[in-house]
């Protein structure tokens, strides 16, 4: 078992879509994250009616990494809902998943972003996100150290 499938496990526990209560819904799409270390984190999505408290299962999963380890580099990241991620467009990270990954850990450049379970296929999110505006800020702070 590859640490895709491991990934895909982990997450796929976590795929149990409900109604929090009539406003919140939670569990339908999952993720599972690996750290630096190597260690598998998993998050849910959960949504509100108003649509500005929602957060992804990407972030979900991240901010439990970063809660139990400390951890903020993110080498590996697979979303999904029911099925893994099988074209160039499915399993993408929205923008704010991106922005928050590339704060946390200018590192995180570097994720892999499963798109093709089947055929192991990835994009690192440097491909995603080309031209962040952040880096200049990353520069500025090395120099200030």
């Amino acid at each position: 078992m590859d640490v895709w499938e491991k990934m895909y496990e982990a997450a796929k526990q976590e795929y149990h879509p409900e109604e929090v209560s009539p406003f919140i819904t939670a569990h339908h799409v999952v993720a599972a994250v690996e750290a630096e270390n190597g260690e598998i984190y998993t998050g849910f999505c959960i949504e509100g009616a108003s649509g500005v408290m929602n957060l992804c299962a990407e972030r979900v999963a991240v901010l439990d990494m970063y809660k139990h380890s400390g951890q903020t580099v993110v080498k590996k990241i697979i979303a999904f809902r029911t099925t893994p991620p099988n074209g160039p467009d499915r399993g993408m990270p929205c923008g704010a998943c991106r922005e928050f990954l590339l704060q946390l850990d200018e590192k995180n450049k570097d994720t892999e972003i499963m798109y093709d379970y089947e055929n192991r296929k990835t994009y690192r999110l440097e491909e995603l996100v080309p031209h962040w505006w952040g880096y200049r800020r990353y520069r500025e702070a090395e120099k200030n150290q």
